[in-house]
């Protein structure tokens, strides 16, 4: 009988025990954490789908007809200023060049002879100064047949990445006629589209005389490893879409970019004093963000707020807070409007401190 009345009162002792701790554990349960807004100075990073040009990209077109004789470089050759790439067959521009050279000697002649008989007063001035006129006729004849002859070179104008070939050795050319094209890669422009209200935020925050800095994201989703400067923006904005085309220069040492590829212009738009809260402090409904407000009485209060911009884990108020308002930190889904709660206040830069994100 005696072992039976401990037995009871172990049990006793251990419901005692257990429901303590469940209290305990369930008071430990609803003390949720609360925080404050803050404001500091911080910035967001923004993408921009771009496109890559060569700074100089250009269309190397026959200037004389005739037959493609002789093609000097291959496709995606890199060639130098001054480096011949195609022969026109230049044989008839040859014989014109030799009836010109001709014709000229012969006037050369003629305007010496004459010249002569004036100096003896044999002939009349006028007849000299007829002579004259033709002999510098038959030079700028010879001047104009050496042109049509180089014409039959076509040289690279400065340095550059040969590209497609759109005709082959043999071919019969046109004046005007399509060759190849010649891209200049030393330094690249990348054109993207900024919305009218962006645009306006960047220039409010531009300094005087400045170039913002701003990083390539290529196709292949790594980093460009050389920056780049927004060096002008185009006059017009586009009526149809809104934008206006931003142009940022990137030196390209290693001529990794080419004409032509895409990517992703990321840059940055700073902030000052900007009011952040965590993100996950907020919730939504019908695609309105909110948060809960501790009132004087500490009962909670959603209260919808406007989003100016968001970073990684975090988000920068426009409008609906203050730094004096008390936020729900964690525990969302865990109470109801107009509950009192307890809670534990957390200083905002401990809470900010703790999260992955960007912030000066």
């Amino acid at each position: 009988m005696k072992r039976i009345f401990m037995l009871m009162g172990l049990g006793a002792v251990l419901c005692h025990s257990s429901c303590q701790s469940k209290k305990e554990e369930k008071e430990e349960q609803t003390k949720f954490v609360v925080t404050s807004p803050i404001k500091m100075d911080t910035a967001i990073t923004k993408d921009y789908v771009c496109q890559i040009r060569s700074i100089r990209h250009i269309e190397l077109r026959a200037q004389e007809r005739g037959y493609l004789q002789k093609i000097f470089v291959d496709e995606g050759q890199f060639v130098k200023e001054g480096q011949l790439l195609f022969q026109i067959m230049p044989k008839l521009y040859e014989a014109e060049l030799q009836k010109a050279q001709a014709e000229a000697d012969f006037a050369s002649i003629e305007y010496q002879n004459t010249k002569s008989l004036a100096d003896s007063n044999i002939v009349a001035p006028n007849e000299l100064a007829m002579a004259k006129a033709k002999f510098d006729k038959a030079k700028a004849e010879l001047a104009l047949r050496k042109v049509h002859l180089q014409f039959t070179e076509i040289r690279a104008p400065f340095d550059g990445i040969i590209d497609r070939f759109h005709v082959r050795q043999g071919s019969l050319v046109d004046e005007g006629d399509l060759l190849t094209e010649l891209s200049d890669n030393s330094k690249m422009w990348v054109y993207y589209n900024v919305p009218e209200a962006e645009y306006l935020d960047y220039k409010a925050n531009l300094k005087k005389d400045s170039l913002t800095k701003v990083d390539l994201l290529m196709a292949n989703n790594q980093l460009f490893d050389y920056p780049g400067r927004v060096e002008t923006i185009e006059a017009d904005f586009n009526n149809e879409t809104g934008n206006i085309a931003f142009r940022a220069t990137f030196p390209n040492p290693k001529g990794l970019l080419r004409h032509g590829e895409t990517g992703n212009i990321q840059m940055e738009t700073p902030f000052k004093n900007a009011m952040i809260i965590p993100q996950k402090a907020t919730f939504e409904v019908l695609e309105k963000k909110y948060v809960y407000v501790l009132d004087k009485e500490d009962k909670i209060q959603s209260r919808e707020i406007k989003i100016a911009a968001e970073l990684p884990h975090i988000f920068i108020i426009e409008s609906g807070l203050s730094v004096n308002d008390k936020i729900l930190l964690e525990g969302i889904r865990l109470v109801k409007e107009n509950e009192k709660i307890e809670y534990k206040l957390e200083s905002p830069k401990h809470v900010i401190s703790h999260l992955e994100l960007y912030a000066e």
